[in-house]
C-alpha cells in the first residue's frame, strides 16, 4: 500500500505564504481604486491645510502692518479714517490682531465721544471666550470703569472680585473700583483696609500706591510705611 507523502513544516509554511500572497494580490486588485482615491483625498487635504496655514500667516503679517500704520496715523492725530481701517481687522483669524484692533476701536470711539460704542466693544472683548485671558481681563476693567456710575456697588464688587486679589496684575485698578463701591455702601473701614492692602502690594505701580496711601489715611488706615522713604540728605 502506498504511504502518504511526508508533509513537512517547511512545506506548510510555503503554502501559507503563497495563500497570503494570493489574498493580498486579490485585495489590492479589488480595492486598488478605493485606496488610490483615499490617498489622493489625504494628499489634497494635507496640501490644503498647509496652504491655508501659510495663507493665514501671510494675512496676519499684512494685518499687523495695517495695525501699525493705523496706530501711526492715530498718533499724528489722523483718527477720522481709523474706524474704517480697524473694523475689518476686528474679524481677523489672528486672536492677537482681532483683540488689538478691538481695543484700538474702543479707544478711538472714546476719543470721538462715543462712550456707548466703546463700552459695547469692551464688553464684547471681555465675553469672548476664545481670546486670551489677559485681553479679557483688561477689557473687563475698562468696561467696568465706563459703567461704574450706572452699576450698583454689589455689581461692581462681584465683577471685580476675581481681579481684586493680591498678586493679580489688575489688583490696583480692580481693587480701587471695589474700594470705591464699598464706600458707596458706607463700608469705609473695609474700603480703608483694602486701600492699605493695595498700598503695601509691591506689584501695584508706585503712582497708584502713593494715592492709595493718601486715601487710606483719610479712611483711618495708616499705610504710610508702604512707600519707600527718600534717603536722608
Amino acid at each position: 500500500m502506498a504511504q502518504p507523502p511526508d508533509i513537512s513544516d517547511t512545506f506548510l509554511r510555503e503554502v501559507d505564504e503563497n495563500l497570503r500572497r494570493d489574498q493580498m494580490a486579490d485585495f489590492a486588485k479589488k480595492y486598488s481604486g478605493v485606496m488610490i482615491a483615499v490617498l489622493v483625498l489625504f494628499l489634497g487635504a494635507a496640501g490644503g491645510y498647509i496652504y491655508w496655514q501659510n495663507y493665514k500667516q501671510a494675512q496676519s503679517e499684512k494685518q499687523v502692518e495695517q495695525l501699525a500704520q493705523t496706530f501711526k496715523d492715530i498718533g499724528t492725530g489722523k483718527i477720522a479714517a481709523a474706524p474704517a481701517e480697524l473694523d475689518p481687522l476686528t474679524d481677523s483669524h489672528s486672536k492677537a490682531v482681532r483683540a488689538t484692533a478691538m481695543f484700538a476701536r474702543a479707544a478711538v470711539a472714546l476719543q470721538q465721544n462715543d462712550t456707548k460704542l466703546a463700552t459695547a466693544t469692551f464688553t464684547q472683548i471681555a465675553g469672548a471666550n476664545d481670546l486670551p485671558q489677559p485681553y479679557r481681563d483688561a477689557a473687563l476693567i475698562r468696561q467696568t470703569a465706563l459703567e461704574f456710575d450706572s452699576l450698583k456697588p454689589d455689581q461692581v464688587i462681584a465683577r471685580m472680585r476675581p481681579l481684586a486679589q493680591p498678586g493679580n496684575p489688575w489688583f490696583g485698578s480692580a481693587g480701587e473700583m471695589t474700594a470705591m463701591a464699598l464706600i458707596k455702601q458706607g463700608k469705609n473701614a473695609e474700603a480703608g483696609q483694602l486701600f492699605g492692602k493695595m498700598a503695601r502690594d509691591k506689584q501695584v505701580p508706585d503712582t497708584l500706591r502713593a494715592r492709595f496711601v493718601q486715601i487710606a489715611s483719610t479712611l483711618g488706615v495708616d499705610a504710610s510705611g508702604a512707600m519707600p522713604q527718600a534717603p536722608a540728605q
